[in-house]
């Protein structure tokens, strides 16, 4: 198992699991300083003495086959196992040298020893001197905390304004400090994979230069050279496109700390000051509190972090009702009253901030007013995967083939953003795409390969969809390539019908690039970096996401190596052809909701004769949709696999999902019952269906149990908090477009559709 990524989010919580996952980076680091402290050691005795040659190499060898390199995730790339097994393979060698009779080593000082101490000094250093600088500013943030908290509310209202500012900015200088140690620990942690061992291969392959009898060891070892260079190669790209992101997601957590916390289990955590009564008096506990609202459960933590450990065992009880403290009744500020279920007395705990406490109210139902801090939102661009869709990406694979398939650096080098945006408004454009079938020879090709990413970027989800994202990244962590490329053959196959046929084009086309990398210089290990972070996006933006990338990068390979398996032919585990319509039915191609998103539902208010024109409308379009989607069902039970493969034009209509048999007489625009509305849309689990029993199907028995394929945490009482694993009850569609209806625990509430999947 690989380090933890330390999120920066973390940071602000501060919490005591953060604080442990913070340790193991700093033993890690200590450890590698150690030995590579004992590395340059056993090197200088090495060059120093030529009659202890013969130990001091079996010495560094034992070492080398002995230390164990830890990458952070869950999962190594081939490229990492291959650096990981690099010390054991030149264990090896160093081994087999050593009934040799060998030269004086030249210049290994200057290959081995000057750039481990380099990396030990510049970034080991520089990581010990930002732990100094993270330790002292804990320990007066924690002081000057808790001298703020104890200053009396009846001081004068410019005093008091005067210490909260000073708290803010100790405060703001606290978060930002551990930010970038943060930073710097991730950092070493990545930079070591290279810097440390290219200056062992460099040692290498000095010494094979002075080795009279070692032609036949070095001729041997020449391909697993070339091997790990190339992986080293391939992870010093990944750290560069890695570092700038993570770099990038600090400098917006610093700006906007607020906006990039990670969805949490809990209504609400954080640190309180906890009274409680002694013998001697009252003294105030610090304490972290975790708070979730559908069981009610509060737990505490003691925990100092100037300590570093626990102060007393965890408590947890069962809220009955909170209160709001008021300033008079009490010398401390930010106090209010929680009253449990299984403890007798009040519990009187004082927040860190008048916003804190605010926010502790609000999750707790008090008596404070609730504030929506909900931002809408944004637009995510007019692309969609419609005729004009496809048309725009054949025009611009079209360009790309037949003017600038040879040109170097091909969608690596990107267009002046001006002229990429100009030309996605002329091909955007409806009057435009009409009238012109190519685009001008006067557009670069370099702008037309940017017109081509962004347009993809600008699609309201990623092509390979936010729900199969876990997904793909697990098929691409698989040890076995076979494996990895039969997985990803099924998940490609759960994909609905446009974003496959997209896919298919582009990998047909990204293939086609490929096969001129020596002219334009793209393999396909280099396209999959540039399509990787397009196509497969992630849906939150963090730490453990961008060490995602490498195997996104991955999946990108695979499909573009074995397009023609992938597409063109179904996958051993694929499902039935009802299974696979029904699948593609419910599928759909807009962005899942977030709990932090709900959308609003508007109302129209038609006129009578109106109502009775659109009741008609819609009851002649489910007759004809359940005509439609017999006929179809028909059709493709008597067809072959192979017909069913070759219908993957992009401009056939997808087949829109089943009509209920009965519908209300006035169906709101948003109703489940609508034509609109997306029945059961639950892509990574299609529903069993039967060609003998209609009790199967989801119109006839709408309340169906459901499996949660994501944690949520809800942001309004209707919704419901879940874990990843949950199992819902009577899941049914509800009035809110893009939301089902379920039971937990008990507790009726709205689920996000593409969160779950139907059991």
């Amino acid at each position: 198992m690989g380090l933890p990524a330390l999120e920066f989010s973390d940071c602000c919580l501060d919490s005591p699991q953060f604080r442990e996952r913070l340790k193991s980076h700093e033993a890690e680091l200590d450890k590698t300083n150690k030995f590579i402290k004992e590395l340059i050691k056993d090197g200088k005795s090495l060059i120093a003495a030529l009659k202890n040659l013969s130990s001091a190499k079996r010495k560094f060898a034992d070492s080398l086959n002995d230390f164990k390199f830890r990458c952070i995730g869950d999962a190594e790339t081939d490229d990492e196992i291959c650096i990981a097994k690099s010390l054991q393979e030149f264990a090896a060698v160093l081994r087999n040298l050593e009934d040799e009779r060998m030269r004086m080593i030249e210049n290994a000082s200057e290959v081995l020893i000057t750039p481990l101490e380099k990396f030990r000094k510049e970034q080991i250093g520089a990581a010990k001197e930002a732990k100094k600088k993270y330790d002292k500013e804990t320990e007066k943030y924690c002081g000057v905390l808790e001298k703020h908290l104890n200053l009396s509310s009846k001081k004068k209202e410019s005093q008091l304004q005067e210490a909260d500012n000073q708290v803010d900015l100790v405060r703001q200088h606290f978060y930002e400090v551990s930010l970038e140690y943060v930073f710097k620990v991730q950092e070493v942690q990545e930079r070591k994979m290279f810097e440390f061992v290219e200056p062992l291969l460099a040692f290498l392959q000095g010494l094979f230069t002075f080795y009279h009898h070692g032609y036949e060891l070095a001729k041997d070892f020449s391909d697993f050279k070339t091997e790990l260079t190339i992986s080293i190669q391939n992870t010093r790209n990944r750290f560069e496109g890695t570092r700038s992101e993570v770099e990038s997601l600090m400098k917006k957590m610093k700006e906007n700390p607020h906006e990039h916390k990670n969805i949490s289990l809990y209504t609400m955590e954080g640190y309180l000051y906890v009274q409680e009564k002694r013998h001697f008096g009252t003294s105030w506990v610090k304490h972290y509190c975790t708070y979730q609202s559908d069981s009610k459960r509060i737990t505490m933590v003691p925990f100092d972090q100037k300590s570093g450990g626990k102060g007393g065992e965890d408590e947890a009880i069962i809220l009955k009702s909170c209160t709001r403290r008021k300033t008079d009744s009490i010398e401390k500020r930010f106090c209010f009253d929680v009253e449990a279920v299984d403890r007798p007395g009040v519990i009187t705990m004082q927040a860190l901030c008048e916003e804190d406490r605010r926010l502790w109210m609000e999750a707790m139902d008090g008596r404070e007013p609730i504030y929506n801090s909900n931002k809408d939102n944004q637009s995510e661009g007019t692309a969609q995967l419609d005729n004009m869709g496809f048309s725009i990406v054949k025009k611009c694979i079209h360009a790309v083939e037949t003017r600038g398939i040879n040109e170097q650096g091909l969608y690596r080098i990107v267009g002046v953003n001006s002229r990429v945006q100009k030309l996605l408004c002329i091909l955007m454009d409806p009057k435009t795409a009409e009238t012109e079938d190519d685009i001008c020879a006067e557009w670069e090709i370099k702008t037309i390969t940017s017109a081509l990413k962004t347009y993809l970027r600008m699609l309201p989800g990623p092509l390979m969809m936010y729900q199969f994202q876990r997904s793909f990244i697990k098929a691409a962590k698989l040890e076995n390539q076979e494996s990895r490329i039969s997985e990803v053959h099924s998940l490609v196959h759960r994909l609905p019908e446009k974003n496959r046929h997209m896919l298919h084009l582009l990998m047909n086309h990204l293939a086609n690039v490929a096969k001129n990398h020596e002219q334009n210089l793209m393999t396909v290990a280099n396209l999959g970096v540039v399509f990787g972070p397009t196509l497969m996006r992630p849906q939150e933006e963090t730490v453990a996401a961008i060490m995602d990338i490498k195997f996104q990068n991955i999946v990108i390979e695979i499909l573009i190596e074995n397009h023609e398996k992938v597409f063109n032919t179904v996958p051993d585990t694929q499902q039935s052809n009802s299974q696979l319509l029904l699948s593609r039915k419910r599928s759909t191609e807009s962005k899942p909701p977030s709990c932090s998103e709900r959308p609003l539902t508007l109302f129209h208010t038609v006129q009578p004769n109106e109502k009775q024109e659109n009741r008609n409308s819609i009851i002649n379009s489910s007759l004809e949709s359940a005509v439609s989607s017999n006929i179809n069902s028909f059709l493709r039970s008597n067809s072959t696999p192979q017909s069913n493969m070759n219908s993957s034009d992009p401009d056939l209509e997808v087949i829109k999902p089943n009509r209920p048999n009965s519908l209300p007489q006035n169906p709101s625009p948003t109703s489940p019952l609508s034509p609109s509305w997306p029945m059961f849309s639950a892509p990574s689990s299609p529903m069993p269906t039967s060609s003998t029993s209609s009790d199967s199907s989801p119109i006839s028995s709408p309340f169906r149990k459901a499996r949660a394929l994501y944690a949520c945490k809800a942001e309004h009482d209707s919704e419901l908090s879940f874990t990843a694993g949950t199992i819902f009850d009577n899941v049914h569609p509800s009035q809110e477009p893009g939301w089902l209806e379920g039971t937990l625990n008990g507790k009726t509430g709205l689920i996000p559709e593409n969160y779950v999947e139907f059991l």
